[in-house]
């Protein structure tokens, strides 16, 4: 009764007004966003944070908006798979298999639609799951001490690869890198660190200009560099002849995709990815040969648009909770709340419920207002996927740059963000990837403050970051998660890779 009581106060804070608008900009974007190929959700919310300090969002509205934009992006990412054979970003590769099938027989609106419901289907099922869960994990994490909090931050850095990672080594040193700018300023006992005389770094690296330099930045150089020439036109879209019996013959298949998206999102470092693949492989074990997978089957459409929705529901229960990211865009999201003064974590649902309860309640309202928003409106994304990027970079220039100069009104801070793109661009040209970087960079500070708070509890006593049953179980974890990338991660790569060549 006590969690109902806090949704219905949630629902007064989503349904207000300028929350509810900027709830469905927020959504509108992040489709058009999640439309674009290689954009991605995590880019998105990072490229959109400095609109949010531009127009001076209060937090409560602010994170509304860029979950709607998260949520948004998870929408649109199955258009140009659908369309053109090119995942959105890579949760959104395994609807390829059956949803260009069905366009190229002339059921480009159907597979739209089909895969509009099934994102409703697995985001709704999340988000009751996140309801439910995320309360209770918040009583369990407020057991946790210093130590187990240090246990917890050494197992969300030991599970970024998640088993779908390329390359755990490179995840690592990316995660080391994060480190290392994260120990940049004044620590608690007034040593400078790493500032080399530069009055502006005293106080540390503002993640926002790292985040928006990291992902908007270089994602910017990309584009030029690959995209400018334009690509290909979208599909021609069919008129809509979707039945209430087809709709019906997917249920089934959604409601499995959103459970098993849900748990694949909760799981730290297993994300959206996962959550696509297993639900469109556990759909095509369970149908067998009455279903036609890779051959354009409707289910085959549903099932990884759950689970991939249902995954990035799920990833906000571990961010909300526990202040520990579950997937790249949680992260970037958790560096807005940091950025305002909000410590996400167990105290959260105490300190800022009307927040937290908030966003939960926008999660609802923002699935209905995707899908009104998806099925009709579906014509307007599929002619922007043919907009030269030519077109697009002025605009997500001028955003980032305006933005990120509202919030210091200092030049330098620009240069700095011209930097991280930079950088940025040279690391993911080295395959080295940008998620853990920030996680390293937002995590750190606690980290640090953890180790010594345990330390100063023992006496310097090393042994008490491993004393409980609690911190020892989350040890055990971290080495699993640690490993289990190097032996898992390239059997499911081949697997899927294996997929697409066989429908390709």
């Amino acid at each position: 009764m006590e969690t109902l009581g806090y949704l219905i106060d949630g629902f007064g804070v989503a349904l207000a007004p300028h929350n509810l608008m900027f709830a469905l900009i927020g959504a509108f974007l992040g489709t058009l966003i999640g439309a674009l190929p290689g954009l991605g959700p995590a880019n998105g919310v990072a490229i959109l944070i400095p609109l949010a300090f531009t127009l001076g969002l209060p937090p409560e509205t602010a994170l509304i908006m860029l979950t709607s934009v998260y949520a948004g992006a998870m929408y649109g990412g199955r258009i140009s798979s659908i369309l053109l054979n090119i995942p959105g970003d890579e949760p959104a590769m395994m609807t390829c298999l059956d949803g260009y099938p069905m366009a190229q027989k002339g059921k480009a609106a159907e597979a739209l639609a089909i895969s509009a419901i099934a994102s409703f289907m697995g985001s709704l099922i999340a988000t009751i799951g996140l309801i439910l869960l995320a309360p209770l994990l918040a009583k369990f994490a407020l057991t946790f001490g210093p130590a187990e909090y240090f246990a917890l931050f050494v197992l969300a850095f030991a599970t970024l690869g998640g088993i779908t990672g390329k390359n755990p080594v490179k995840t690592i040193l990316a995660a080391a890198i994060g480190l290392m700018i994260a120990t940049v300023g004044i620590d608690n006992t007034g040593t400078q660190r790493y500032t080399f005389g530069v009055l502006e770094l005293y106080e540390g690296v503002d993640f926002i200009i790292a985040i928006v330099g990291l992902f908007a930045i270089s994602e910017l150089m990309f584009f030029i560099e690959d995209r400018a020439g334009g690509g290909k036109g979208p599909m021609k879209v069919n008129k809509l002849t979707l039945s209430w019996k087809e709709i019906g013959s997917i249920f089934p298949t959604t409601l499995r995709g959103g459970v098993l998206g849900f748990i694949s999102g909760v799981l730290p470092g297993a994300g959206a990815s996962l959550g696509s693949f297993i639900s469109y492989t556990l759909e095509k074990k369970i149908l067998g040969s009455k279903g036609h997978f890779g051959e354009g089957d409707p289910r085959g459409v549903a099932a990884p648009e759950a689970g991939n929705n249902g995954a990035s529901s799920g990833a906000l229960v571990p961010m909300l909770t526990l202040g520990v990211p579950g997937s790249g865009t949680t992260a970037v999201l958790l560096a807005l709340l940091i950025s305002m003064n909000i410590t996400p974590g167990p105290m959260m649902f105490t300190q800022n419920a009307d927040i937290v309860w908030g966003v939960i309640a926008a999660l609802l309202v923002g699935n209905f207002l995707l899908l009104l928003l998806n099925i009709p409106l579906v014509g307007i994304f599929v002619k922007l996927l043919s907009v030269p990027p030519k077109y697009l970079l002025p605009i997500v220039t001028m955003v980032a740059f305006v933005g990120i100069y509202s919030i210091s009104n200092s030049a330098f801070d620009l240069y700095f963000m011209v930097a991280f793109g930079v950088a940025g661009y040279i690391l993911r040209k080295l395959e080295i990837p940008l998620v853990p970087i920030i996680l390293g960079l937002l995590l750190g500070p606690e980290m640090e403050k953890n180790l010594g708070h345990a330390l100063t509890i023992s006496d310097g006593d090393w042994s008490v970051l491993w004393s409980s049953g609690l911190s020892i179980t989350l040890w055990a974890l971290a080495i699993i998660g640690l490993v289990l990338p190097v032996v898992v991660g390239p059997i499911l790569r081949r697997r899927m890779k294996a997929a697409q060549e066989n429908v390709g």
